[in-house]
């Protein structure tokens, strides 16, 4: 009897231990701010956008450093999430090892004002037949009455790019008008891009520059066709406050073509890049071992801006608002329609 009482105790004696050895002890201040330091040094060396944002990151410093010292645990995390929210910038984001990635800013005003601006629902009410959808879902594509092409791109960043865009193009080729939706979907990186657009060019064209954080100018190596063939039949590409990032770049670069038309709205305006490696490496890790992410080069629009904060404007201004999607219309997709037509 005495014996069976006794086990209770001496399991919780013997977990008491197990579980000492389990526990992860808080970081300390110094931890919290050598991590800060670190951060801060990496956006002030960096970071491409502090003067055109206008930025005074070493007040900054006075500011969130005394939040970093105070810290306990956890609480470090929202002091560096409100540190990079300064920057208001999409590109922004703060992992720990093994965690996702937390954005600080997101989504630009434009990005929100087009929320529901767009429905691919109502755009799928335009056509008399499914949209076809390529192994991956990378692109959504048909051809619409009157045979104008239609295909909506799902994003820049895709493994099997190539493959499902040469799909879709050799479905639409001998359609006498293109119309590629532009709106929603997710960013990417440059090298799509410049595949992309090398689809529809017949000869090579020069590529944007790019600067560094202290201004220095580089530039891409050219843009030069590829695929199969080359579509070169009229061109309207739709851009909305959804289209971000790497779908800017597209849009604009695609301007330099005689018969392209951008249509829409303004973009949402996040223009910088990095790379993975090298000089041009995004992503550092703070003493802690969590990981920053921040934009280490300037992409710059066709007039010479940084499309950052600012976006692309269309070449024909169509606005379209959440109303009238609610009433089931896609006043974007109906000016391309007619502007092919």
């Amino acid at each position: 009897m005495n014996v069976l009482r006794s086990t209770p105790i001496l399991m919780v004696v013997l977990l008491s231990f197990a579980c000492s050895d389990l526990l992860v002890e808080e970081a300390t201040s110094d931890q919290h701010l050598a991590d800060f330091d670190r951060a801060w040094d990496i956006v002030n060396t960096r970071y491409v956008y502090l003067d055109w944002k206008q930025i005074d990151w070493d007040s900054l410093r006075t500011v969130y450093r005394p939040r970093a010292e105070l810290a306990q645990g956890d609480e470090f995390y929202q002091v560096l999430y409100d540190l990079l929210a300064e920057l208001k910038d999409g590109h922004v984001y703060y992992q720990t090892e093994g965690g996702g990635q937390v954005y600080p800013y997101f989504p630009t005003p434009r990005m929100l004002r087009d929320r529901y601006a767009y429905s691919p629902y109502v755009v799928r009410a335009y056509f008399d037949r499914e949209l076809r959808v390529t192994d991956g879902g990378g692109f959504e594509y048909e051809i619409l009455p009157g045979n104008i092409g239609y295909v909506w791109i799902s994003s820049f960043s895709s493994e099997e790019f190539e493959t499902q865009f040469a799909t879709a193009l050799a479905y639409l080729r001998n359609t006498d008008g293109l119309i590629i939706d532009d709106r929603a979907g997710s960013g990417g990186n440059r090298y799509i891009v410049w595949h992309a657009v090398g689809r529809f060019i017949t000869t090579s064209i020069d590529s944007l520059f790019f600067y560094d954080a202290a201004g220095n100018e580089y530039q891409w190596p050219a843009i030069v066709p590829v695929g199969a063939f080359q579509y070169t039949n009229p061109i309207v590409i739709i851009i909305n406050g959804g289209s971000y990032s790497a779908r800017e770049h597209f849009a604009d670069l695609m301007k330099l073509l005689p018969n392209v038309s951008v249509i829409g709205d303004t973009t949402g305006g996040g223009s910088a890049g990095a790379e993975s490696t090298g000089p041009f490496a995004g992503s550092h890790t703070l003493p802690s071992g969590k990981v920053v992410n921040i934009p280490t080069y300037d992409l710059r629009r066709l007039d010479g801006l940084p499309w950052e904060t600012i976006g692309v404007p269309p070449q024909i201004r169509v606005p379209q608002t959440a109303g009238d999607i609610k009433q089931g219309l896609d006043k974007q997709l109906e000016y391309a329609i007619d502007l092919l037509q």
